[in-house]
């Protein structure tokens, strides 16, 4: 599968509390079962994914390293903006650079200091209107309750949940229409 600089690469639930909250309350009618995403940078033929994760803040590593999980791999699905030219994607790549260090953002609010996964790829984005941001839900859609991880999270926090805050999640983004679906990665 070849990679160009500018692509969308949507990580796979993993097994990780926050994971399955994350998965529990995001589906869409495609079924997709994301819960992180990062975009890529080629760069002398190594492909690189800038991301925002949990442990690490916003950082830049090995597409090897991205799609693991510890020891396991995890299955990736691999999209490309549609229509976007080199000057625009240069400049998405320019962003996301530019925010290499920063926190990751665990209160999932748009105001808040720094970036959660989807919130990074929405920000490098954001001049080209790929993503729209929506009403953030904590609530399982089965039962209309706030899910578990949701209420142990915010709790840990010591704030209330952002119910109906903007804000934007992998499963989400990866049903835009400014995307075309290239394949699933292992």
């Amino acid at each position: 599968m070849r990679f160009k600089s500018g692509d969308i690469l949507f990580r796979g639930r993993m097994d990780s509390s926050l994971s399955q909250a994350i998965d529990a309350v995001t589906q869409t009618e495609a079924q997709n079962h994301y819960t992180h995403m990062g975009v890529v940078e080629v760069f002398n033929d190594t492909v690189w994914v800038y991301h925002a994760a949990p442990s690490k803040g916003v950082c830049k590593e090995l597409l090897s390293d991205f799609c693991l999980n510890g020891e396991d791999s995890v299955i990736i699905g691999h999209y490309r903006v549609k229509n976007m030219d080199a000057d625009a994607v240069e400049s998405a790549i320019r962003k996301a650079n530019k925010q290499l260090g920063q926190p990751y953002n665990y209160s999932y609010i748009l105001e808040d200091e720094g970036f959660y996964c989807s919130e990074y790829i929405y920000h490098i984005y954001e001049q080209d209107s790929i993503f729209k941001l929506n009403p953030m839900t904590f609530k399982d859609p089965q039962s209309g309750s706030f899910h578990s991880g949701w209420i142990k999270h915010y709790k840990e926090l010591g704030i209330d949940i952002p119910e109906g805050q903007p804000g934007c999640n992998p499963n989400g983004m990866a049903a835009s229409e400014r995307l075309v679906f290239l394949g699933m990665i292992k």
